[in-house]
């Protein structure tokens, strides 16, 4: 080659090298929107575990994934909103917690991959087609709350032997736990029970739902809903001040102060949930992913606050909790 030839050549390719690199120092990394129906603060322990999955598969928060964390504050008005700004910005997939989250999401796209957890009938709130053929972008993990509500129906009826009338408190804008709320109505008619069913839609309703039934039931049975997971501190404390005992959907609530709960391991649901991520982000469609189920529900029974009603819970009962909270 001649001298200039050479000289040339070299040029070319020391200009073209800084090109390349910075690149490859740009490059995009995959971004997941997730959608937070309640708070940072009370979701952080499923967060950690959502993220600790991923890095065991390989995507790190900030270096290989991008995770773009917006929260509703349990304010289901947001729900929308927030979905359609992950649809704008473009987010590689979209991880929804809830049904009316999920819900929302699949409304603002139809191409943009969605992966759901804690969902409690994916079937019937017309997320996907089937749990083995999801179809469509959507798929994820269902908590199947409405199969497990004739057993909290049942604990609750084991802890409470007084028990006459039951209220039944529902997010009336979240299709799951309504779903619940009806099924539970249903069985504790057949069962003889009086029901003061709640519905509820915002936060500041439910201060007002407690004065509805002071003096009116027996025990209370709450769904699981972000509103209620939020407040559920609150919840709590104007149940044992009504001397209200109480079972829940969630086992969070209990450490909070609530009676018992009979549920999945949400902190499993969610690892799992980054193990469709995962799937997503490395091509396959959601269509082709089956929706998973709970492969185990815990019972948790809190006797700090059995006996602040009060209560005295059987040593039957007693030995059939996953945990006992003193």
């Amino acid at each position: 080659m001649k001298r200039r030839e050479f000289l040339g050549a070299f040029v070319g390719i020391a200009t073209a090298w800084p090109l390349v690199a910075h690149g490859q120092q740009t490059a995009k990394i995959p971004t997941i929107g997730f959608l937070g129906p309640s708070t940072a603060s009370v979701s952080r322990e499923r967060i950690a575990a959502f993220e600790q999955r991923l890095r065991d598969l390989g995507w790190a928060d900030g270096r290989s994934v991008a995770i773009d964390y917006r929260w509703a504050d349990g304010k289901p008005e947001r729900f929308g909103m927030i979905a359609a700004e992950f649809v704008k910005a473009g987010v590689d997939v979209i991880v929804t917690w809830g049904t009316a989250t999920a819900v929302a999401a699949k409304q603002s796209t139809r191409t943009i991959p969605i992966v759901f957890t804690v969902v409690g009938d994916p079937v019937g709130a017309g997320l996907i087609t089937s749990l083995s053929r999801p179809g469509g972008n959507v798929t994820g993990l269902s908590t199947q709350h409405s199969d497990a509500a004739g057993k909290r129906l049942e604990l609750l009826r084991e802890a409470v032997p007084a028990l006459h009338r039951l209220a039944i408190m529902a997010n009336a804008d979240n299709p799951g736990p309504l779903q619940e709320m009806r099924e539970i109505e249903s069985m504790a008619r057949r069962l003889g029970l009086v029901v003061e069913s709640l519905e509820i839609r915002r936060a500041e309703d439910i201060a007002s739902a407690f004065e509805r039934i002071k003096g009116r039931a027996d025990a209370l049975y709450i769904t699981a809903d972000a509103v209620f997971f939020t407040n559920r501190d609150r919840i709590n404390t104007l149940a044992t001040a009504a001397r209200l005992p109480t079972m829940h959907g969630v086992l969070e609530s209990v450490a909070a102060g609530g009676l018992m709960a009979y549920a999945p391991n949400y902190l499993d649901l969610f690892r799992r949930t980054a193990e469709h991520v995962d799937k997503v982000l490395r091509g396959t469609k959601p269509a082709e992913i089956p929706v998973e189920q709970p492969t185990k529900f815990d019972l948790v029974i809190n006797l700090t606050t059995a006996k602040a009603l009060g209560l005295t819970v059987s040593p039957t009962l007693l030995a059939r909790a996953d945990e006992v909270i003193e």
